[in-house]
């Protein structure tokens, strides 16, 4: 019996990097998967190798930022699976630019991604959530969202205002006590090593990259009452706080493969 046996998840952005990696561990762990993305070839590959193995997924193309896509997503997995448990909203681009010479063209897609897809993912996952009696809501934010980084203004911009999003929206549902959870992570870049190019719209003049991240391996330590927590991955051995209504506690894991050290331990 796996950690999530039957619980029915959305992941966007799952085609590759951390998304795929969500979806991965979510099968194997017994959930079944919508998985979305643009990258149709990669998104088909993951959930064939997911049937493969005996998993359960599905993959459907989708652009987070088109309110449209979304009504027909949350049909999808209700229709197929009878319900929907858990949302990771982890689509998302960087685009590598100083402030002064971004051009709006450049903002706004990001923003429409970063933020609007985060936005959308949360009013349609939010109605399905409770018609299920609570869920999970998990925002793939990242350390740019809480400190500032030279050459990312714009990305540090919509991921900090995901985490505040995040957590005002943890307060409405807690308000509700509707059962939904809402949580951030917040892992470290390393776009300097990232592959393949983001195209932005006609007119864009910064050079776009999809933000990669290193891989960290959390795991929740058992917390279930509504609220918003925050789990970050930083450099090899250094602290990091967590937060939620209760308190919070923190220690050391060293991943020595993956070189993070990762918060675990929330106090009651």
């Amino acid at each position: 019996m796996g950690q999530v046996q039957d619980k029915v998840a959305i992941v966007t952005g799952g085609a590759s990097g951390i998304g795929a990696a969500c979806v991965a561990t979510l099968a194997r762990e017994g959930a079944k998967v919508v998985v979305t993305d643009l990258d149709d070839p990669r998104g088909q590959a993951l959930v064939a190798d997911i049937g493969s193995a005996g998993g359960e997924a599905v993959y459907l193309h989708q652009d987070v930022s088109l309110e449209e896509s979304w009504s027909g997503i949350i049909e999808a997995a209700e229709r197929r699976f009878g319900r929907l448990d858990v949302t990771v909203a982890n689509a998302g681009i960087g685009i590598m630019c100083k402030a002064v010479e971004m051009s709006l063209a450049d903002w706004r897609r990001q923003t429409a991604v970063n933020l609007d897809g985060v936005f959308l993912s949360v009013e349609y996952a939010v109605p399905a959530m409770r018609r299920a009696d609570g869920g999970s809501i998990i925002i793939t934010s990242s350390v740019a969202g809480l400190r500032g980084s030279a050459g990312l203004a714009g990305y540090c911009a919509t991921k900090g205002g995901v985490r505040l999003f995040a957590k005002a929206v943890a307060m409405e549902c807690a308000a509700e006590a509707d059962g939904i959870r809402v949580n951030t992570v917040h892992l470290v870049s390393s776009t300097r090593r990232s592959g393949r190019s983001y195209h932005g719209p006609a007119g864009a003049t910064c050079r776009s990259t999809r933000t990669r991240f290193a891989k960290a391996g959390c795991r929740s330590a058992g917390w279930t009452g509504s609220g918003h927590r925050e789990w970050r991955a930083v450099s090899r051995l250094r602290r990091v706080q967590l937060h939620d209504g209760g308190g919070a506690g923190d220690r050391r894991r060293h991943d020595g493969r993956r070189k993070t050290s990762v918060e675990l331990r929330l106090t009651a």
